[in-house]
């Protein structure tokens, strides 16, 4: 991973207007300054059990673009290895933050208490209308069964759906899909934050350096 400097918000101290948001006080630290995130990412990928190499070489290709850490949760319907996923990677893969995790509670173990966001097609909300806040994790599952029913059902409030017609098609393309969402999440935090960022909150053809989390209203 980077050594970025950290940066202040310069904003004054605010009441966390609900939960969530008490969560990102609690794990970025309160200041007299700012908000700031200084050991964790703006947005991480969790792909549970993905089965088709070029997929998760294509999101690979995204999280080298916006600086993304991704995580793959075993097991895998493929190799590391395999000529399809490092084709569809091209010559990114050395500018991908990838993890490979036994099972999903070791993932759970390695980040720490960080939000889980689960998109499925069985959820009622569409990830438009989410509020994401720094520190995410969007978990999306494999291409064939999706997500774990129990999985989702622990967190009813934190599943999203992309809307589609299904009567026309069944899903999206998993790469896709993560795109979708992981800008939207983009675009909310880069409003938030008064300026474009990446995942790992490097600002766009800017220096390297860690921006502050949102600013205090």
């Amino acid at each position: 991973m980077r050594v970025t400097e950290t940066v202040s918000a310069g904003m004054s101290g605010r009441t966390p207007r609900n939960r969530e948001e008490q969560t990102t006080l609690d794990r970025c630290g309160d200041d007299s300054v700012g908000l700031v995130c200084d050991d964790q990412p703006l947005l991480q990928i969790v792909l549970y059990q993905p089965e088709i190499p070029q997929n998760t070489g294509n999101i690979a290709r995204t999280c080298a673009a916006t600086h993304t850490p991704l995580h793959l949760v075993e097991p895998l319907g493929f190799r590391l290895s395999d000529r399809y996923l490092k084709r569809a990677g091209l010559d990114y893969w050395p500018r991908v933050t990838m993890k490979v995790h036994a099972r999903f509670e070791d993932l759970h173990q390695a980040l720490g208490p960080v939000r889980m966001i689960y998109v499925s097609a069985h959820a009622s909300r569409p990830y438009y209308d989410f509020q994401f806040l720094p520190g995410d994790c969007l978990v999306f599952g494999s291409e064939t069964s999706g997500l774990p029913r129990a999985m989702i059902e622990a967190e009813p409030d934190r599943i999203l759906k992309i809307p589609i017609d299904r009567s026309r098609v069944r899903s999206l393309n998993l790469a896709t899909s993560v795109g979708v969402v992981l800008f939207e999440a983009l675009r909310q935090l880069s409003i938030t934050h008064q300026a474009p960022v990446f995942s790992d909150s490097f600002t766009l053809g800017g220096p390297s350096r860690r921006e502050a989390c949102p600013p205090r209203r």
